[in-house]
Formats: C-alpha cells, sequence, structure tokens
C-alpha cells in the first residue's frame, strides 16, 4: 500500500516523514512554502528521539500523481480545505482508494462520501506543531500519537488494518474502531477550546467559558441522539504511552487555531468545531451563544490578522449579549 499524505501542516507533516523514515511508501501533496522546502531539503522531523532531515516525495498537488488501485489517502488539511482537495482528487482520478480524514471535526467524511464510496474516519490525538515552513514537531514519547480508525458511519475493513499496521511499525499507535465517528464526537468536544485558547490569554475566564460551550454542546448532542466516546486525555488508559517531553531548543506552540494565528495562514478551522454545534443547535432549536459567537470572533481576527492572545475577552462577551 503507498500512502498519499495531502497537506503537510503538522500532522500531515509529522506523519509523513515519520512513514518515510520508517520506510513505508508515501508520496506527500503540499503548498506554499512547505513545499518549496520539502522538495529542497526534506522535512525536519522532530520528535523528543529523533531530529532528522527526512527526504520526502512531494507534490504541489493530485495532478501530479499518477493513482494506483492500492493507494489509501490520507486527508490532513484544515476542513474548510477539504471540498476543493476532494474536487481535485476526482479531476486526478482517484475513485474507489479508501479515503481517510485525518482530520478534527466530523464534516470531512460526509463531504467525502459525497464523492467517493470508500470513506474512512480517523480521530487524531497527537499534539503536534508546524509553525517554521519546513519543520514539523510532536513532544509526546515513547509514541507520538494515537488514531482510533475506522470505515464512515461504522465498521472496519482491510484498509484499516492496514493503516494501523503502518502506525503502529512507525511510532504511532493505531486502532481499529468499529464506531470510529463516537470517537471523533468525543474529540469534538475536546477541540471546542481551540479557538478559545487562540484568541485569548486570561486562563481564568477561559475556564470558565470552556464549560458554558461544553456545555451547550452536550445539550445539542442529546437534542440530536448522537452517541459520543469520553476522550478525556486525565483519564484515557492509553495515556502512558503518550508522554510530554521537552525538545532542546523548541517552544510548544500549543493548539491548531494558535498555530494558525501565528502563521498567519489567512483562515481559521472554528466554523467547522463550534460552528458544528453551532449549526446543529439552530436545526435542533438548542440556544449556543457562547459557540456561536467564537466562530464570529475566530472569523474577525483571522480577517484582521491578529496574533494569538490578541483578541479581548470584551469582544466575546459582547457577542453572546
Amino acid at each position: 500500500m503507498r500512502f498519499v499524505v495531502y497537506g503537510m501542516g503538522a500532522v500531515g507533516g509529522v506523519i509523513a516523514a515519520a512513514f518515510a523514515r520508517s520506510g513505508e511508501d508515501v508520496v506527500a501533496i503540499a503548498r506554499g512554502q512547505m513545499l518549496e522546502a520539502v522538495q529542497t531539503s526534506g522535512l525536519r522531523l522532530r520528535l523528543p528521539p529523533v531530529d532528522e532531515q527526512v527526504p520526502i516525495k512531494c507534490v504541489s498537488g493530485p495532478d501530479k500523481i499518477t493513482f494506483r488501485p492500492d493507494d489509501a489517502i490520507l486527508l490532513c488539511m484544515k476542513t474548510q480545505d477539504t471540498l476543493a482537495a476532494l474536487h481535485q482528487l476526482r479531476a486526478a482520478g482517484v475513485r474507489n482508494q479508501p479515503i481517510f480524514c485525518l482530520q478534527n471535526g466530523v464534516t470531512n467524511e460526509d463531504l467525502a462520501l459525497r464523492l467517493f464510496p470508500n470513506v474512512h474516519g480517523v480521530t487524531v490525538m497527537m499534539p503536534c506543531q508546524y509553525v517554521v515552513p519546513g519543520e514539523v514537531a510532536c513532544f509526546f514519547a515513547p509514541k507520538a500519537g494515537m488514531f482510533d480508525i475506522g470505515r464512515y458511519p461504522t465498521g472496519s475493513d482491510d484498509a484499516d488494518m492496514a493503516l494501523a499496521k503502518a502506525f503502529s511499525s512507525s511510532g504511532f499507535a493505531g486502532y481499529v474502531d468499529l464506531n470510529v465517528m463516537e470517537s471523533k464526537y468525543g474529540k469534538l468536544l475536546m477541540n471546542l477550546d481551540n479557538a478559545l485558547k487562540a484568541l485569548f490569554s486570561d486562563a481564568d475566564e477561559i475556564d470558565e467559558i470552556s464549560h458554558q460551550m461544553q456545555d451547550e454542546a452536550l445539550a445539542v448532542y442529546q437534542a440530536a441522539g448522537i452517541s459520543y466516546r469520553n476522550l478525556d486525555w486525565d483519564t484515557d488508559p492509553r495515556r502512558d504511552q503518550m508522554q510530554f517531553h521537552q525538545i532542546d531548543g523548541l517552544d510548544r506552540v500549543a493548539g491548531s487555531s494558535t498555530q494558525s494565528l501565528l502563521r498567519g495562514a489567512g483562515s481559521i478551522e472554528t466554523d467547522y468545531l463550534n460552528g458544528e454545534i453551532a449549526r446543529l443547535g439552530r436545526k435542533l432549536g438548542v440556544s449556543t451563544p457562547v459557540n456561536s459567537a467564537m466562530t464570529v470572533l475566530a472569523a474577525q481576527a483571522v480577517r484582521q490578522g491578529r496574533k494569538p492572545g490578541e483578541t479581548r475577552l470584551e469582544e466575546l462577551h459582547d457577542l453572546i449579549a
């Protein structure tokens, strides 16, 4: 099986480099400065026991790849970029190959199913970062990340087993999951804090707002009949596989939304995290003022080019009011 890693941010970059380093057949799709850096000198992979420049075959788009029946496509871009990526894959000749959504939120799988029959969800538990083009890092060991993998909406097949095996042989932990969307809905609850931590710096009040967002989400889940799995990191029995370790000379930047603001990426995935709760609440008549306000404020921060922590909490309170 060849792995086509589409999207070379933090998640895609760490996985592509780790797979290539362990001998898996990998081709990556990247853009901009990351594409240029990887094509010029490979990707620098920084893990607690590793600091290595990893050569990776990297191209600018699916049209540069001759797709094979044994390809597995790993979507690693943010949700706001998924639909365009899916159309590019179809135009490049992808038909029945498995599409794995290694993305936050619960929207990507349904978008993919409109175009492709073989769709899989993957819950990503891998706090990693991409701040500098050509370099990715993950601060956890002995496993750099954990992944729940299964067909969408339920079930599993040989492709899930193959991906789990590749993860396990590349320094990660992969688990085949017959109800992977329950895991992904649990992860969504955790990701509601992404924009909160990216926008604000007042830790005390952030905790209170976080609880309010969680309560709104749980009310929406109950009204929608959505089953979810508690992925509380403090109680997960698998946590001993991922312990934090400092990397010499490298500061950890928390959260993908924080990294998006820091890089000036021009977009943020809040509409598909907090916005998913707001969407369901509007459909079901459940009030979600905090999550709804968060989507407005995050989009505003991107438009105005704000850096992490530069938004005032008063702005959020005004929107909620």
